[in-house]
């Protein structure tokens, strides 16, 4: 049943995300004024709201109020979510007890499941072990807030832990589409199931976990984990790469039909990876293809939506991926200051027109559409959002 309910969310936020599938029409003004605001306090409020309404133990509910179906606990993906915000704010100078909330990521480690004893990170939680399915895209997000943790903190215990996922991710390739990983490991199983795809999300985030984690393992291991990231890399620009858009479409299925929908969260982790392998490698392409993909995803995605220029007016967490990319870009590419003042200025606009009485942000942050409120995954976005945003622009809290 639990494996169900995530499956279910996962299609409800598929079939109501707003792809850009409507022309792009430029907007006469691409130079708005940027609307000066407190981030870092900001971010901190929304957090506070979080820990008042969805806690639950040491973990979080997944929403607020409690939806029918609904477990104690949250998903691993809505969990993340707030990983990610409290990272964030650890490093604007606020006490969120970050260790804590990175530690319950272990609340959801499952030994074993279809008979492969590799670890991983399950799906949901009885709120002391995992359950669930195991998704490769999960667990390589995780593996980012890790190794950002031990950045942050310099505990190797993070890398530790991070260490465990590179096998878990190896156990979900093999060679059939070419190679890659599979979505999640039931499915992995199972290749002539509806849901057997192999995805950008999957191939994407593990690229860009490999690539973080070379960075900090051992020098016996560097070849063979950059040779992991760099052979998905180039599956993802041989398979689901957009030549049209410079996006990438979405998954690859078992019987080899592409799924061309577009995601701002997957072209902002093949940026990221663009740019670190860029980095790593000396090979300057790899940047090119970037900054190509970023200026793709903005022309894209962004368009004006009930009077504000806005990204996906559905879905904030994957438009807080792509902004996550830009502030990475813009050491590289100047272009990258528009691409995130019109994200700031997005999210400005959601604090003043689009929030609930008690604060919380609705997930259209153009204000036109107040729903989905409830979604601790949603509102997590936001603390992450504003709090990268106040990093970007050297704010730390007052």
């Amino acid at each position: 049943m639990k494996k169900l309910c995530y499956l279910l969310l996962f299609a409800f936020i598929i079939t109501g995300c707003d792809d850009g599938s409507e022309p792009y029409v430029k907007p006469d003004d691409n130079t708005s004024p940027v609307e000066t605001v407190n981030a870092p306090a900001r971010a901190k409020e929304i957090f506070d709201l979080i820990n008042q309404y969805y806690k639950a133990g040491d973990l979080f509910k997944e929403n607020y109020p409690m939806q029918s179906g609904d477990a104690t606990y949250s998903y691993l993906w809505p969990y993340d979510a707030v990983v990610s915000g409290a990272s964030q704010l650890h490093q604007l100078g606020y006490d969120v007890r970050y260790n804590d909330i990175v530690a319950g990521f272990e609340k959801y480690y499952r030994q074993t499941a279809h008979g492969n004893t590799i670890g991983g990170y399950g799906s949901s939680t009885n709120g002391s072990t995992g359950g669930g399915t195991r998704f490769y895209d999960d667990n390589s997000i995780i593996g980012v807030n890790l190794l950002e943790a031990y950045h942050i903190t310099q505990d190797v215990t993070y890398i530790e832990r991070a260490a465990r996922i590179v096998p878990f991710l190896e156990s979900g390739m093999d060679d059939k589409l070419g190679g890659a990983l599979w979505w999640n490991e039931d499915h992995r199983y199972n290749p002539s199931s509806a849901e057997a795809n192999k995805p950008t999300c999957s191939n994407g985030y593990a690229t860009l976990f490999l690539l973080m984690y070379y960075e900090v393992c051992p020098e016996a291991e560097k070849p063979h984990v950059l040779q992991l990231a760099t052979s998905l890399y180039s599956w993802l620009r041989a398979n689901l790469y957009d030549p049209a858009t410079k996006c990438y479409w979405n998954d690859k299925n078992a019987n080899g039909t592409i799924n061309t929908r577009l995601w701002t969260y997957n072209a902002g982790v093949m940026v990221q990876n663009g740019i670190r392998l860029a980095e790593i490698t000396g090979n300057s392409q790899y940047l090119e293809e970037a900054k190509m993909t970023a200026q793709g995803a903005y022309d894209y995605f962004v368009k004006t939506r009930n009077g504000i220029l806005s990204y996906t007016d559905t879905d904030p967490w994957f438009n807080t991926k792509l902004l996550r990319a830009y502030i990475d870009l813009a050491a590289y590419d100047e272009s990258a200051k528009t691409y995130i003042n019109t994200y700031y200025n997005f999210i400005n606009n959601g604090y003043k027109k689009a929030r609930t009485d008690v604060g919380f942000f609705y997930e259209d942050w153009t204000g036109a559409n107040p729903g989905r409120y409830y979604s601790l995954l949603m509102q997590g976005a936001v603390v992450e959002s504003y709090g990268a945003l106040a990093l970007y622009r050297g704010e730390t809290k007052n």
